[in-house]
């Protein structure tokens, strides 16, 4: 099966250059992550996403697959070389039961012998072939590992920015509550209003606070999950409890154009993933072929040189040596149909990849789908949730108005303080919502982080 990719050279470069940094921050030492490593005094998301990159342990899992690949094309690739090697033997017997004349007590041999593979039915370097495109699918594998990894990375720490502005919208809430019971209780003392609005305006304000508690451990919790992406393992001394400035904000900027057509395209022709599967189906090609080689003979040459005992003593000047050479094969006339079974299971293997990628294409076809319907519904609830803070913010303020001008009660207020509240809230859900709609449209699209 052929797949042309189009980020393939890309994906190589990328394995080969580790991390994509422009600049590497110093999250390492001796080339591993720096288990010490200080929590810094602010936070942004380029900054997160480049230590991700670094230290995100299913990144780093990924890369040590392809490690592993490379290690097997070493190995494989053996069977092209000549194979050198060295072997030695030394016995000592009774004179009773020495077979040479006069009877010899000691014997020893010394040989070295190179071995090269002449013809094996094509098995060794279609064994190469397919090792080289597992290293390349392991080299895709970790392309969409860090889309994925680093799409969660954007995830959390939009979810911290969403909890901090959340601690905002709720305390700047109770103050405006707080400012109300006074108010409340101003009027009271003056005899302008009844012990009743006291109670409303503190019964609001008591409401108000566990709000603002559950924004501040919402927030708390985020860091943490913010921080299990990231890789970010010191969580001793004053990192236990030192916490970054996190900069960065959740303003929707302009929305940028998906055709669905044209995305759909994108996604099958860039998507890591299917470029994988992709190079598995041509490993597993090669594996059949391997298979097969068997039914054919194994043919192999061979030189050696040998140096053995000579004489009555057992010193070295007494020896013989000499060269020998020659050509071997080898050829299994019925193994049982061992033969017969490997292949098939070969041909089963490719059949299952090429049944996954055909699956995987249609979940990134429906992934694709869903990514651009969330985008579209994202944007029109930020444009939405901007004209009700709008008219929230108006409402309240004649609200406060015509409460000062005895035309409104204050439950009047209070109800609009409630509805702004609500709006303020909704408002950076929808931000919220429309970066990460944004940032999974990317990846559902295969495009790299725009920040890295």
């Amino acid at each position: 099966m052929k797949f042309v990719p189009i980020t393939l050279s890309a994906a190589l470069m990328l394995a080969a250059s580790l991390p994509l940094a422009a600049q590497t921050p110093p999250f390492q030492r001796d080339g591993q992550p720096d288990p010490e490593f200080a929590v810094p005094e602010e936070l942004s998301l380029p900054y997160a996403l480049s230590f991700a990159l670094d230290n995100n342990y299913a990144i780093r899992q990924a890369q040590e697959r392809i490690r592993e690949q490379e290690g097997i094309i070493l190995e494989v690739r053996s069977a092209q070389i000549p194979n050198l090697s060295a072997s030695a033997d030394y016995t000592r017997n009774a004179k009773d039961v020495s077979s040479s004349m006069p009877a010899q007590t000691r014997d020893w041999g010394f040989s070295v012998q190179a071995t090269q593979v002449l013809f094996a039915g094509g098995g060794v370097s279609a064994g190469v072939k397919g090792s080289k495109l597992a290293r390349e699918a392991a080299a895709l594998e970790l392309q969409g590992v860090i889309n994925e990894q680093l799409l969660l990375v954007r995830q959390r720490f939009y979810s911290v920015l969403l909890a901090q502005q959340r601690i905002g919208v709720q305390e700047e809430n109770v103050k405006l509550l707080e400012e109300q019971l006074k108010d409340a209780r101003n009027r009271f003392e003056a005899g302008a209003t009844s012990n009743f609005e006291v109670l409303r305006a503190e019964v609001a304000l008591a409401n108000g606070r566990p709000a603002l508690i559950t924004a501040r451990n919402t927030y708390r919790v985020a860091i943490e999950e913010l921080r299990q992406v990231l890789g970010f393992a010191n969580a001793s001394g004053t990192a236990a409890t030192k916490v970054p400035q996190f900069v960065g904000t959740l303003d929707a900027g302009p929305q940028p154009a998906y055709d669905l057509r044209e995305v759909l395209e994108r996604a099958r022709a860039q998507r890591p993933e299917l470029q994988r599967l992709a190079r598995l189906h041509d490993a597993g090609e090669q594996q059949v072929v391997v298979a097969r080689s068997n039914y054919v003979p194994q043919v192999a040459a061979f030189g050696r040189y040998d140096w053995v005992r000579g004489g009555p003593s057992s010193g070295w000047s007494d020896r013989r040596d000499g060269w020998t050479a020659g050509v071997q094969a080898s050829w299994d006339l019925f193994d049982g149909r061992a033969t017969a079974g490997r292949v098939a299971q070969a041909k089963s293997r490719l059949m299952q990849t090429k049944l996954a990628l055909d699956e995987t294409t249609l979940a990134i076809d429906v992934e694709v789908r869903r990514a651009h319907s969330a985008l579209t519904e994202a944007w029109e609830l930020v444009e939405a949730s901007g004209k009700v803070v709008e008219q929230a913010t108006e409402a309240l303020r004649l609200a406060n108005v015509r409460y000062g001008a005895g035309t409104a009660t204050q439950l009047d207020v209070l109800t609009s303080q409630v509805a702004l509240t609500d709006a303020r809230l909704n408002q950076l859900v929808a931000f919220f919502n429309h970066n990460v709609a944004l940032a999974a449209m990317r990846k559902a699209l295969g495009d790299p982080d725009p920040l890295l």
